[in-house]
């Protein structure tokens, strides 16, 4: 016999859990002391948003659900932005909440919220716990729809009184699950459409992006050698440089990359998830190209995206089945090429720049100077998050870690102190502006009680700059979006790391790398030109001739 909070820690090392994130309350005391004598490290934070985005990015790196911790009511209701984060993001995902005692009401109705239904838009799955003879095949159930396709958050509720319940149950084992693959039909279909396209290109979406993806796919770019591109959480899939890489959607029309897309009769779109804003417009694009939609699941049709033809199933198989039908049939443009260095011209524009303020095209180059091709850069949201998706490239798989999908501010820090904390011997940076910094800034004494070495940059404009930019591009007069800041030398002092400002931008390079070389947390702030939003995205782009050969 054992009481159930020791039956639920058994099932989660049954599934491999290391670490949970997150605060408990006095309704998990009993799965805390449980906790105590497991394996499990509980990461403490300092407030349960900040731990779900953590459980949320240790998800998306590893494929493996990363599990958080929060008491009853007020705490379990701080993580419905971070089960929104993982649901729409598709980042698996285990929430455990506390609740009152549900055999008896000695404390009324205090602090209970009926979080399980307040869960239930935001996640897969969402039960309470009423017996603990269930626990082990309630966790076991959990962690297979959180990852299976598509991978999201699930919530389970522990009662008080059902994690002191005695009950004598079995561990489930783990057992493996495959996805079916696409039958000859469908693979055929799609073989003859790549053969007779005389311009293909490949676009990699969201659901590409899965940490058992990268070798399938790179292989498949590899043997094809048709120039591909991706979108703005596609980035990353394929590893390793190549001359066949276009560039990231990170606007929706009339970005340099849509000039590729223009030119091309077929889009072999791979994991392309409708809920990133949309890489490019099918809607009333008359004689545009034919897109395949190669996924896990079928294609949501929405009113920009209706593909010609699908192919389902398992992504790394079935592109593997679909390049050994392709061998030697393949046409490519080579014009497509000429038009790719002319695309990437056009994104390294401003990176030599040295004016001060820092324009943000210096920023994204100098931060992929600094970073080795491993280092992991987690972007906060806001209008940086542009500039890095057009203009860092990646080498390594999951390195530039960005939403496009909830674009929740705030997620930056967490979900770099959660990247280090999974990868201690690689060089984490989280990259924020200084509206979502203070939305979770108080996680920099976690970072720092942790150990971690740690770099924080912070983008100053002291604005909510990308609504600025929006309310430029909608024609509103600017107001209502400044606001002032802390010190942050004195702000980062305080928690004990080490604050720099940047005063020029000769410095701003060095100081990074020496941020970097130093260990301990560093607090990086450095003022940035946001005039360019201006004049790259609504002046230069919303001028581009018809075709940017021209």
């Amino acid at each position: 016999m054992a009481k159930g909070s020791d039956l639920l820690v058994a099932a989660l090392e049954n599934e491999g859990v290391k670490r949970i994130y997150g605060i408990p309350g006095e309704e998990n005391l009993d799965f805390v002391e449980s906790l105590r004598s497991s394996k499990i490290e509980l990461v403490l934070t300092r407030h349960e948003q900040a731990a779900a985005f953590m459980a949320a990015t240790e998800g998306r790196l590893t494929g493996h659900p990363g599990v958080c911790l929060s008491t009853l009511g007020p705490g379990a209701l701080n993580f419905t932005t971070g089960a929104a984060y993982a649901h729409l993001g598709a980042m698996p995902m285990l929430i455990i909440t506390g609740q009152k005692a549900i055999k008896s009401a000695r404390q009324a109705r205090f602090q209970i919220v009926d979080v399980v239904a307040a869960m239930r838009p935001l996640t897969k799955m969402t039960r309470q716990i009423v017996s603990a003879a269930s626990i082990p095949t309630l966790v076991r159930d959990a962690f297979r729809i959180a990852t299976e396709e598509r991978p999201g958050p699930v919530h389970l509720e522990l009662p008080e009184d059902i994690a002191v319940e005695e009950a004598d149950a079995p561990l489930v084992p783990v057992h493996p699950v495959d996805n079916p693959v696409a039958g000859p039909l469908a693979l055929e279909r799609a073989a003859e459409m790549i053969a007779k396209a005389t311009c293909p290109i490949i676009m990699v979406g969201a659901a590409g992006n899965r940490p058992r993806l990268v070798e399938p796919l790179s292989d498949f770019v590899r043997r094809l050698q048709v120039p591909f591109f991706n979108t703005q959480m596609g980035k990353g899939a394929v590893t390793g440089g190549s001359n066949l890489y276009l560039g990231t959607a990170a606007l929706s029309e009339r970005d340099y990359i849509h000039a590729a897309i223009k030119r091309a009769d077929l889009v072999i779109a791979i994991g392309h998830d409708t809920v990133e804003k949309p890489p490019f417009l099918m809607g009333g694009i008359t004689g545009g190209p034919k897109v395949i939609h190669i996924g896990y699941q079928p294609a949501q049709v929405e009113q920009v995206f209706y593909p010609d033809a699908e192919l389902i199933g398992d992504i790394g198989a079935n592109v593997t089945a679909l390049a050994d039908r392709l061998a030697g049939q393949v046409k490519v443009d080579p014009k497509m090429l000429d038009l790719r260095k002319s695309i990437l011209e056009h994104l390294n524009e401003g990176g030599e720049n040295p004016a001060f303020p820092v324009l943000p095209q210096r920023i994204v180059r100098d931060v992929r100077k600094a970073m080795p091709d491993d280092g992991i850069v987690c972007l906060d949201n806001g209008m940086y998050k542009i500039w890095f998706a057009r203009g860092y490239r990646t080498h390594v798989a999951n390195t530039l870690l960005l939403d496009n999908a909830l674009a929740t501010m705030g997620a930056g820090l967490p979900s770099a102190i959660a990247a280090k904390v999974l990868y201690p011997h690689r060089r984490v940076m989280a990259v924020c502006g200084d509206g979502g910094f203070m939305m979770n800034s108080q996680e920099l004494e976690t970072a720092v009680r942790l150990g971690l070495d740690l770099v924080v940059l912070i983008i100053e404009d002291s604005a909510y700059g990308m609504i600025r930019w929006k309310q430029a591009v909608d024609g509103f007069p600017d107001f209502g979006m400044d606001f002032s800041n802390p010190d942050f030398e004195l702000y980062a002092k305080a928690y004990g790391a080490q604050g720099h400002r940047i005063k020029s931008t000769e410095a701003f390079l060095p100081t990074l790398q020496a941020a970097l070389d130093a260990g301990g947390v560093h607090l990086i702030t450095v003022p940035v030109d946001y005039r360019e939003n201006t004049r790259v995205f609504i002046e230069e782009l919303g001028n581009l001739p018809g075709d940017i050969e021209s």
